[in-house]
């Protein structure tokens, strides 16, 4: 006998109560999106990142919730940035998450939403991105301070930021084993923009949690660039809760890393001992979500493929060629400035 549409059948999860609309009579769901045969390095379809993690208070909680709840954590993530933490501060969470095999990412500081420029006020678009030369070389700066303090995982909004730092670290002014993470507020949301994200030198590239598996799965043909994805997305990026398509996400998004989001939260950007009580407790309820979302893949029968503890290497990524491709314009005698010849 054919098995029921909806049971396990060894062949992939098993679609959350397709059983009883078939026993009712329903006409079989559609054809199901492609999936994606592409892995992380050391075999796993995807992993884990708690975001939000403000601060070595709440990264104390948030570690303290994962062991108590058994929610393995691959990589936590911060939203204030770079410079709204102390050197101690870093070094205390930097040393926490290698402690428990973590990758600590830290969001680049200065950018649009936080200077005096009207753009990020009138569209959201120009809020996440480095104005002008100054918000480039101050996010270069937090780049090189983290480093320094051993953090290997930086969180970048800004093409020309990342295509920055990439020319950095290919030239051996950043530590080789640098990884780049796109921002959420930046997220690409077509094949070809995903894909030059990638081609700039993101290791891991956020999407925004609205697009349908139908267009993860065209994307994840395009690229092999590990992708960010909100389960369930905070508020001013939709407030989104996908819990029981998580496996759907990583059958066809893989290698994907499943991002434990929090709706209703009061924003905490940048965070301060005045919001820290606040923090602390959202950092616990998203360990409690990611509980959620692992039951939930479990039930229907996907939670294997996780990479093992520790992982962090993105793999092999295309990227557009380094070296000489920012130079500076020499603006002739009889005329605009071009760039020189090549």
């Amino acid at each position: 006998m054919d098995p029921l549409p909806g049971h396990a059948t060894g062949d992939g999860p098993r679609p959350p109560g397709e059983h009883a609309l078939h026993d009712l009579g329903f006409p079989p769901p559609p054809e199901p999106a492609p999936s994606s045969a592409r892995r992380f390095p050391d075999g796993g379809s995807w992993r884990t990142e708690l975001p939000s993690c403000e601060g070595p208070a709440v990264l104390e909680a948030v570690l303290d919730e994962s062991a108590r709840l058994e929610v393995p954590l691959h990589r936590v993530s911060q939203g204030s940035g770079v410079w709204m933490l102390t050197d101690a501060e870093i070094t205390e969470m930097a040393a926490g998450c290698a402690e428990r095999g973590i990758e600590l990412c830290l969001f680049l500081g200065p950018r649009g939403s936080w200077e005096p420029g009207a753009g990020a006020r009138a569209y959201a678009g120009s809020g996440p991105r480095a104005r002008g030369r100054d918000q480039l070389a101050q996010c270069v700066e937090d780049a090189e301070r983290a480093a320094a303090l051993g953090v290997r995982s930086l969180l970048v909004a800004d093409e020309g930021v990342l295509w920055t730092l990439h020319q950095l670290r290919s030239a051996g002014r950043l530590p080789a084993d640098t990884t780049f993470k796109v921002s959420a507020l930046v997220g690409p949301v077509n094949p070809a923009s995903f894909a030059v994200w990638e081609r700039l030198g993101a290791d891991s590239v956020n999407v925004p949690s609205d697009l349908t598996v139908l267009q993860l799965a065209e994307i994840r043909a395009m690229s092999a660039a590990p992708m960010d994805f909100y389960v369930e997305a905070p508020d001013d990026l939709g407030g989104f809760v996908r819990m029981y398509d998580a496996a759907e996400l990583i059958r066809c998004g893989a290698p994907i890393y499943l991002k434990f989001g929090l709706r209703n939260v009061p924003p905490l950007y940048p965070v301060g001992r005045h919001l820290l009580p606040a923090a602390v407790e959202s950092g616990r309820e998203r360990v409690r979500r990611g509980r959620l979302v692992l039951d939930t893949l479990a039930r229907l029968g996907a939670g294997e493929g996780m990479s093992p503890p520790g992982a962090r290497d993105p793999g092999p990524l295309r990227r557009f060629p380094a070296g000489d491709a920012v130079r500076p314009a020499v603006p002739p005698a009889d005329g605009p400035a071009v760039l020189p010849a090549r």
